[in-house]
C-alpha cells in the first residue's frame, strides 16, 4: 500500500519507493549517522527502500540488511545513473533523498525530492532541484514518517 500524502494546493503523492543516497546524506565517511538505521527501518514497513551508492567504503551491504535494496552505480555519470534508477521505479511513486551535485537529477525526477544539508553540506544543484530541504537525514526521513510535516512545508 503506498504512502499517500495530499498536499493542499500542490499535489497528491502516492509513494511506493524511497531512494536514498548514502555518503553525505545518510552516512559520514561510510558510517551511518546516529538514528538513521532505525528511521529507515520504520519506513521500510511502508515503502520499498533503495540505497543508491558507488559504495566507496565497501560497507553498503552491511548497513541495513534485507530491509534495503542496494543499487550500486559506477564511477562516471553518477547523476544520470541515479536518475535512471528513479525513472525505472516509476518516478511518480518515488521519494528521493540526496545532498550532492550528482543527486540533483534524481531529486528533480522523483515525485518528491528531499535535499539533506548534513555534515558534508549540500551542493547548490541538489538544493535547487529538491522540493524541500532539511537540516539532516532524520529530519528528511521524519517528513515521511510524519506526513503532516510535509504538508505544512509544501502546501500552497
Amino acid at each position: 500500500m503506498p504512502l499517500i500524502v495530499e498536499v493542499p494546493g500542490w499535489r497528491r503523492l502516492e509513494l511506493n519507493h524511497l531512494v536514498l543516497d548514502l555518503n553525505g546524506t545518510l552516512a559520514l565517511d561510510g558510517t551511518l549517522l546516529p538514528g538513521v538505521a532505525s528511521a529507515v527501518e520504520v519506513l521500510a514497513g511502508q515503502l520499498t527502500c533503495h540505497l543508491v551508492t558507488a559504495d566507496t567504503f565497501g560497507t553498503a551491504h552491511k548497513l541495513f540488511g534485507p530491509l534495503v535494496k542496494v543499487a550500486r552505480i559506477e564511477s562516471g555519470r553518477e547523476g544520470e545513473q541515479k536518475q535512471a534508477i528513479v525513472e525505472g521505479l516509476g518516478a511518480a511513486g518515488v521519494a528521493a533523498l540526496g545532498n550532492g551535485a550528482n543527486d540533483a537529477l534524481m531529486l528533480g525526477a522523483a515525485a518528491l525530492g528531499i535535499a539533506v544539508l548534513g555534515p558534508e553540506g549540500a551542493a547548490p544543484q541538489a538544493l535547487t532541484a529538491a522540493d524541500v530541504v532539511t537540516t539532516g537525514p532524520l529530519e528528511a526521513l521524519g517528513l515521511l514518517t510524519n506526513p503532516d510535516r510535509l504538508r505544512a512545508t509544501l502546501r500552497r
